[in-house]
């Protein structure tokens, strides 16, 4: 992974008297001749300082763009970073021949095909969660959908009650990475007592379960554009209420994440669409049958999470790194809408050659489920070793209404200590398939 962190002209004392790092004032600072138009624009934009050269480059700075064209630097600030993004991406590549990661701070339309961003340098303080969550939302609709913050804060020192809820939300950013700046107490998820090592380690299990699910999701980004992190209003847009939700999101369209980001709360207010919705607690698989805003106990280890009907998300068992995850079993958990349909696809390929899907060597795969009837198709199935390696053991259904008599697959009765039925929670579950995703599979559950 490559980390651009400045990647623009930087000059933290530009228009100072006296540098930052100098015991006295200096008339050698660089002081930029504020009566030019390009330094003192008549419309003031909503910059952080006085003027626009602040901590950079005067703005009437000329540069040439290698072919002979001078521009003034008021023109080209905010493609420093994007123009550093494409050759480092390239050149990684052509080192590792295989796929780069390149994250920058400083990002310009576009740069989310090259690059992910992180939000910067932030604080250890509870207000920066929610910046956390609105950054995301922010730069999924910019087009730079691999976006995340430095976990539990950049500066100052962290609490355990504060980093365990950053993990949290952390889990469910994109580029998830827990970073701190050197002078100040360790803050890296095995760092603290004991209960907040459990809590942190599972929230991270969830998320390597649910990497099938998001790798799939950027997959989709990647070849038709659109939001792997959105909001609520993006996804509910007639409902009024979601305009101003900011406190919790969702990743895709279908699993809601609602984290706890104020201190000392072991509460924490959810607002799920009532209009034809389904709601189901993605542990328990339990229809949430209050919607609306409901309040939900969430003590200091719980991440509230919600999966609405009409889904159908691909997830695998976690390992210590994805390496060895990819490489655990399948399993579907589908939850079903009110007319009793659910839908969902899986993207696959070997996760790291470049550009797998203009070459077609990957796998990508159909799940439907419609009135007792689930079909699990490979729509494509160009990546030969997934084969062996990987099998669909186990695939959950919430919201089955009516226990089952009788299950066929593939034509076949399913025997039935290979699937159970909870009557409370109407949750169906079928285990040990071993199912060979490179075949057509169809279920009838009657």
């Amino acid at each position: 992974m490559n980390n651009r962190k400045l990647s623009e002209p930087a000059n933290f004392d530009t228009n100072k008297l006296q540098p930052w790092n100098w015991p006295h004032a200096e008339p050698w600072n660089l002081h930029c001749p504020m009566e030019e138009a390009l330094e003192s624009p008549r419309y003031k934009t909503a910059i952080h300082g006085d003027y626009l050269s602040d901590k950079t480059l005067c703005m009437i700075a000329e540069q040439k763009d290698g072919q002979g064209k001078i521009y003034n630097h008021y023109d080209v600030h905010n493609l420093y970073g994007w123009s550093e993004t494409l050759p480092t991406l390239d050149a990684l590549r052509a080192l590792g021949k295989k796929r780069s990661i390149v994250i920058s701070r400083s990002t310009f339309p576009t740069s989310g095909a090259y690059s992910g961003h992180w939000l910067g340098d932030n604080t250890a303080a509870w207000p920066h969660l929610k910046y956390n969550i609105i950054g995301m939302l922010e730069f999924n609709l910019f087009g730079i959908p691999y976006v995340g913050a430095d976990i539990c804060g950049f500066f100052e020192n962290r609490t355990e009650q504060m980093c365990q809820r950053w993990m949290q939300l952390g889990a469910f950013n994109p580029f998830f990475r827990n970073h701190n700046a050197i002078r100040f107490i360790d803050q890296d998820p095995g760092s603290f007592s004991s209960n907040i090592v459990d809590s942190n380690r599972r929230v991270v299990e969830i998320r390597y379960t649910l990497i099938p699910y998001l790798y799939t999701l950027f997959h989709r980004v990647h070849i038709t554009g659109g939001t792997v992190v959105r909001s609520m209003a993006h996804e509910f847009p007639t409902d009024s209420i979601c305009w101003s939700i900011d406190e919790q999101f969702l990743w895709g369209s279908y699993l809601l994440i609602a984290p706890v980001i104020y201190e000392n709360h072991t509460t924490k207010d959810v607002y799920l669409p009532s209009s034809n919705e389904r709601w189901f607690n993605y542990y328990t698989g339990e229809e949430q049958l209050k919607l609306g805003y409901i309040n939900v106990s969430a003590d200091y280890d719980y991440l509230p999470l919600f999966l609405r009907g009409g889904a159908i998300l691909p997830r695998q068992q976690s390992a210590m790194n994805t390496v060895k995850s990819r490489l655990n079993p399948m399993n579907l958990i589908i939850a079903l809408d009110k007319q009793e349909k659910a839908q969902g696809n899986l993207f696959w390929d070997d996760g790291e050659t470049v550009n797998t899907y203009q070459t077609s060597k990957y796998n990508y795969f159909n799940f439907n489920y419609d009135k007792q009837r689930l079909i699990i198709e490979p729509w494509t199935y160009k990546y030969k070793k997934m084969d062996d390696r990987i099998k669909l053991d186990n695939i959950t259904i919430y919201g089955l209404k009516n226990q089952p008599k009788q299950i066929q697959w593939n034509e076949q009765e399913l025997s039935n200590i290979q699937w159970t039925f909870n009557s409370t929670l109407n949750i169906f579950q079928m285990k040990e398939l071993a199912l060979n995703l490179s075949q057509t599979h169809k279920f009838i559950i009657s």
